[in-house]
């Protein structure tokens, strides 16, 4: 049987001009950082291979690191014809990127990470794309931008969402070119080409990369980037993630520590491969990302208290998913408070429960409970079988929509956000107020203390894209809440609903007069927990314990 082992221009050279080549990489985790650089330096010195569409489960790359380097480059060339389009979910890691996608240099498109993950998985067992309800009433829908992040992709249309009707309900189509070409990156290989991923932080979306590089009617070629080669047969059996027969060429990265890093800061770590479990100690949460407003503070403890409430209703540990920004401090408190046990959380990635890691890191977790492939774990989102995700929130509209990310200087792309949001049962959407600058607010003694205010409102009339939809939400049956520092709203068939105020708050002058529309106000109001506006946190921890005894918790 033939070596598969080669260099990297033997195999990136069967990458021909206009090929759609897909690539592993959920940030730097699990990208071919190599493949990717070899495959440009290939361009710049001969220029070929040229026109090509890339098509990712994510984005490879975090600043200056893997295809952002690139892009960086192509930013520079006005003349450059090496990528002629992208369909990435995420470009918030790659500055460059997003000032292509906003000058409209070249085609881009961005669905949700898990409908291209689950694309992935569908082409290659040769259905024409991925059908599903993720999207409706949303930017994905083709009756607004159809997942088009600029003009030139929704001119020229190479991915497509249309509309269908299943059973008299209303389904989408994703669809998109398949790759000629699969980049993808293991840990080990065998010389028949077996690849294991022992020291990657997850699993991501490789193997179903691979598969639909090979599907027909036009099966293509897979390469992977690994660290080690092994001798035929020397990878036990269960390691192998992608059998042999899917992989034409192992490339092995010539500086691991350079080009085949397991996140953004860790080179290799065993506690993110989950080979090695730590015990979660102060020492591990440490690393969690704590509060330095009292605003977010104030928002976090409202969601764990919402939490803690379903914990002691359904009588077990919730299984769930946060997100970035506010909602991310409520790992921290439940760290603090000793609640850790009662949340079994996720990443989009893969990884369950663990210490989840941030920034650069974002996707992996230290000492995880689990690592499942990535369109699994998306399984569990859109089928509702979280308990609950709390999200963070740039924009709302007096319908609930949801604008988590996008600004008009910034098209960083949905990531997980459309899939969790519009799957979870219960979301509880969490943010400041207000944004911008001169926010100066406090708390103590039972009350809230806005000394001044942001210049930028969060509650607007129409907002700059839409990401969740409400009434695709209320449709659905499903509980949503907005939290913020001095209001919590309910999401109803009349829309948005004021449910809760702070205490020491005025209705009119800090809540309405701060919105560019009016919700629904009930005649009685209820009050936000005062314990969430001490300074001393074991007021709301004593506050907390009340309901997890009361529910027979502890």
């Amino acid at each position: 049987m033939r070596n598969k082992v080669v260099d990297a221009r033997e195999a990136l050279s069967v990458i021909k001009d206009g090929d759609v080549v897909a690539i592993s990489g959920f940030n730097l985790t699990t990208s071919p950082e190599y493949l990717i650089l070899e495959l440009y330096e290939m361009y710049k010195e001969t220029g070929h291979p040229n026109n090509l569409f890339i098509i990712s489960d994510t984005l490879p790359a975090v600043p200056d690191r893997g295809l952002d380097k690139v892009f960086a480059e192509l930013y520079e060339d006005k003349n450059q014809n090496f990528i002629r389009g992208v369909l990435m979910p995420f470009i918030g890691w790659s500055p460059a990127l997003m000032k292509m996608t906003l000058e409209n240099r070249i085609e881009v498109y961005s669905y949700a990470i898990g409908t291209t993950s689950y694309w992935f998985r569908e082409i290659a067992s040769g259905r024409p794309g991925l059908i599903t309800k993720v999207g409706l009433g949303t930017f994905l829908d083709p009756r607004i931008d159809g997942g088009a992040s600029n003009e030139i992709a929704k001119e020229k249309k190479t991915c497509k969402v249309e509309l269908m009707e299943i059973n008299g309900e209303e389904w989408l189509l994703y669809t998109a070119p398949t790759p000629d070409v699969t980049l993808i990156r293991g840990t080990t290989a065998d010389t028949d080409g077996n690849v294991s991923m022992e020291e990657e932080g997850f699993y991501g979306t490789v193997l179903n990369m691979a598969q639909a590089a090979k599907a027909q009617p036009n099966p293509g070629k897979t390469i992977v980037q690994v660290k080690y080669v092994a001798r035929k047969d020397t990878i036990p059996t269960r390691d192998v993630v992608v059998p042999a027969p899917l992989i034409d060429y192992v490339v092995v990265s010539p500086d691991a520590d350079k080009y085949h890093r397991v996140s953004g800061s860790y080179v290799v770590d065993p506690r993110l491969a989950g080979t090695v479990k730590a015990q979660k100690t102060k020492e591990l949460e440490s690393l969690l990302p704590t509060p330095d407003k009292i605003r977010d503070r104030i928002a976090a403890g409202r969601v764990l208290i919402e939490t803690m409430r379903l914990v002691a209703q359904l009588k077990k540990p919730l299984f769930g998913n946060l997100g970035i920004g506010i909602p991310v401090f409520v790992s921290w408190l439940a760290g603090e408070f000793g609640y850790s046990d009662f949340l079994a959380l996720t990443v989009e990635p893969g990884p369950v429960g663990g210490v989840a890691l941030v920034g650069q890191d974002f996707g992996v977790a230290i000492s995880p409970n689990a690592i499942i492939p990535m369109p699994d774990m998306f399984t569990n989102y859109e089928g509702g079988i979280i308990d609950f995700a709390s999200l963070g929130f740039m924009e709302i509209d007096p319908k609930g929509n949801v604008n988590p990310s996008y600004s008009p200087v910034r098209v960083s792309g949905p990531g997980g956000f459309p899939v969790i949001s519009a799957g979870s049962p219960r979301t509880f959407f969490a943010g400041g107020f207000t944004a911008g600058k001169g926010i100066d607010i406090d708390a103590d003694n039972g009350k809230l203390i806005i000394n001044s205010d942001g210049n930028i409102l969060k509650f607007n009339q129409e907002i700059v894209k839409i990401v969740f939809s409400g009434p695709q939400a209320v449709k659905s049956g499903k509980r949503i809440l907005y939290v913020t520092e001095r209001a919590v709203f309910e999401l109803t068939e009349n829309g948005l609903r004021l449910k809760e105020v702070a205490p020491g708050v005025d209705i009119e002058k800090d809540i309405l007069a701060k919105m560019n529309f009016k919700p629904e106000v009930p005649e009685n109001v209820e009050t936000m927990p005062e314990v969430l506006f001490y300074k001393d946190l074991g007021v709301l921890k004593e506050y907390i314990d009340s309901i997890l005894k009361e529910g027979g918790i502890i």
